[in-house]
C-alpha cells in the first residue's frame, strides 16, 4: 500500500522588539538568568498587561507579506496549562479571533510553484526556559524569555514532503528577515517550528491520526524529523497497528523521535478571552500605513534582478537569499555597473570567504566599494582575473584596498606586447615536442603554453595578448 504524508507547520518567530509584549522588560538574548523580569512577566498577583504596539505593527507586516486577511477586531485569550516555566499558569495568546487569517505562501519545488495555505497568524507571549543540570536530577527555571513576543504562523495541511517543508520554512525565514521583524536565529530559538504529521492511503481524502513534533530549530532537523515520522507511521500501519495522537520530541543525536505526552486539543487548554486586555481594533489607516512600510520582498526582488540585470534565476535566487546580500550586490553595482561580473564575484569568492570564516555579509572584511574597486582594476586591465584572486585574498586578510595591494606587491598586469612576445618565443623554444604535437593537430595544448607563459610572468601577463601571441608564433614557427 502506498501512503501520502499530510503535513502542517506551526512556525514561531520571536519578534525583534526591544521590550516584551506586555511589559517593559528587555528582550535581549544572553543575559544572566532571571535578569530581565518584572512583576508582570513573573505573573505576580494584581499586575496588568499592556500591549506593545510594535508587536502589532510587526505582525501586520507579516500578514500583508503572506497575503492574509487582517481582522478589523481581534482578541487575546488565556491558554491554560501548567508547566514550571510558565509562572502565571496560562499563556496570553489568541484563539477564536486572531489578527490575520486565510493567507498563502508560494514555494518552488523542482522549478514548479506550489501554494501553501496559511490558516492564521496570531500574537502570543513566550514561556520561560528550563535549564537541566547534567550532573544531578535538578532543573532550574530562567524566566528571561517569559513574555518575549512571538508571532505564530499556522499553515494549512498542504505540505506533502520533508523537502516541501524545508522550502516553506526557508522562504518564511527569508521573509521575516526581509521585513526586519525577526532575526530568524535558529540557534537562539527565535525561529522554530512544530510539525503536525499524518499519513493516509494514496488517493484518499480523510486525514490520518497526526503526531506533533515539537520545537524543531534547524532546517536539517525539521526535514530529518519529518522523514523519520513518516517512516515510523508507515511501519506501524503496515504491521497492523494504529497511530495514537501524541506530541513527540526529536532527538538529533540519535536521529529519532520519542513520545512526550498525549496530544492536546484546543478544549484541553480551556481558552477564554483575557479579561485584562481589550479587543484589538485595527482600522484601514493602520493597515495602509503598514503597507507603505513594506520593503521589496524576496520574490519581487528576485524577479527584478532577472529583468533589470539579466541574471539567471539561479543567480538571482542566491543574491536575494537575504536582504543584506541583495543590498551588497546593488551597492557594488552603483560603482561598477556590470551585473554579471559582480554577481559572479559575490556568489563565488565573497560568499566562499564568508562561509569559510563563518560570518555574515554584514561583517564582510571587503565592502561593496572595495569589491567594486577590484573589479574596476580588472576591467581596466590593470590586473588579470587570476591576479585579482590573490588581491582579493590579501584585501580580506589585511583590510587594505585593491589599489594598495596591487601597488605594494607590484602586481600590475604586463600589457607590453614586445615583452610578452619575448616570453612566448622562449616558451615555444623550450618545448619543441609540445610544439610538434600542437602542429600535428593537438590544438588543446594551447592551454599548456598559456600556463607556461603565465608562470614565467608570475601571472602578470595579459591573457588576451598571451593567447594572440601564441597563436601567431605557433602558426609561423617552423
Amino acid at each position: 500500500m502506498e501512503f501520502e504524508p499530510v503535513i502542517g507547520l506551526e512556525v514561531h518567530a520571536q519578534l525583534k522588539t526591544r521590550t516584551k509584549i506586555f511589559c517593559g522588560c528587555s528582550t535581549k538574548f544572553g543575559a544572566p538568568p532571571n535578569r530581565h523580569t518584572c512583576p508582570v512577566c513573573l505573573g505576580m498577583p494584581g499586575v496588568l498587561p499592556v500591549l506593545n504596539k510594535k508587536v502589532v505593527e510587526y505582525t501586520l507586516r507579516m500578514a500583508l507579506a503572506t497575503n492574509c486577511t487582517i481582522a478589523n477586531q481581534s482578541r487575546f485569550a488565556r491558554k491554560n496549562y501548567f508547566y514550571p516555566d510558565l509562572p502565571k499558569g496560562y499563556q496570553i495568546s489568541q484563539y477564536e479571533l486572531p489578527i490575520a487569517e486565510h493567507g498563502y505562501l508560494d514555494i518552488e519545488i523542482e522549478k514548479n510553484i506550489k501554494r501553501i495555505g496559511i490558516t492564521r497568524i496570531h500574537m502570543e507571549e513566550d514561556a520561560g526556559k528550563l535549564i537541566h543540570d547534567p550532573d544531578q536530577p535538578t532543573s532550574r527555571v530562567d524566566l528571561n524569555r517569559a513574555g518575549v513576543p512571538l508571532m505564530e504562523i499556522v499553515s494549512e495541511p498542504d505540505i506533502r514532503s520533508a523537502k516541501e517543508a524545508g522550502s516553506y520554512l526557508r522562504k518564511m525565514r527569508r521573509i521575516v528577515r526581509y521585513l526586519e521583524i525577526s532575526d530568524g536565529n535558529l540557534e537562539e530559538g527565535s525561529f522554530r517550528c512544530d510539525a503536525n504529521i499524518s499519513i493516509r492511503p494514496k488517493g484518499t481524502s480523510p486525514f490520518g491520526i497526526r503526531a506533533e513534533l515539537k520545537n524543531l530549530n534547524s532546517f536539517k532537523n525539521v526535514e530529518k524529523a519529518i522523514q523519520y515520522e513518516i517512516a515510523r507511521q508507515k511501519e506501524i500501519l503496515l504491521d497492523g497497528g494504529r497511530i495514537v495522537q501524541e506530541t513527540r520530541l526529536w532527538d538529533p543525536a540519535k536521529s529519532r523521535s520519542v513520545s512526550m505526552r498525549g496530544k492536546e486539543d484546543a478544549h484541553d487548554y480551556r481558552y477564554f478571552p483575557d479579561p485584562d486586555l481589550l479587543p484589538l481594533v485595527i482600522d484601514k489607516e493602520w493597515i495602509e500605513s503598514a503597507k507603505n512600510e513594506l520593503p521589496e520582498l524576496p520574490d519581487a526582488r528576485k524577479d527584478r534582478f532577472c529583468k533589470e540585470f539579466e541574471l539567471l534565476p539561479e543567480a538571482a535566487e542566491v543574491l536575494t537569499s537575504s536582504h543584506e546580500t541583495a543590498n551588497y550586490f546593488e551597492n557594488c553595482l552603483k560603482q561598477f555597473p556590470y551585473p554579471r561580473q559582480v554577481a559572479n564575484w559575490v556568489m563565488g569568492s565573497l560568499l566562499g570567504l564568508l562561509n569559510a570564516r563563518g560570518i555574515s555579509i554584514i561583517d564582510s572584511p571587503i565592502s561593496p566599494a572595495g569589491l567594486a574597486e577590484l573589479l574596476l582594476l580588472i576591467e581596466q586591465e590593470v590586473i588579470s582575473g587570476k591576479i585579482a584572486k590573490t588581491v582579493f585574498d590579501e584585501m580580506a586578510n589585511s583590510g587594505k584596498t585593491a589599489k594598495q595591494v596591487v601597488a605594494e606587491k607590484g602586481l600590475v598586469q604586463v600589457t607590453d606586447v614586445s615583452a610578452i612576445d619575448e616570453v612566448v618565443l622562449k616558451v615555444i623554444k623550450d618545448h619543441p615536442s609540445e610544439v610538434k604535437k600542437y602542429k600535428n593537430g593537438k590544438t588543446r595544448l594551447i592551454g599548456f603554453f598559456v600556463g607556461r607563459v603565465m608562470k614565467a610572468t608570475r601571472g602578470k601577463a595579459n591573457p588576451k595578448i598571451v593567447n594572440e601571441a601564441l597563436l601567431k608564433h605557433l602558426s609561423t614557427n617552423p
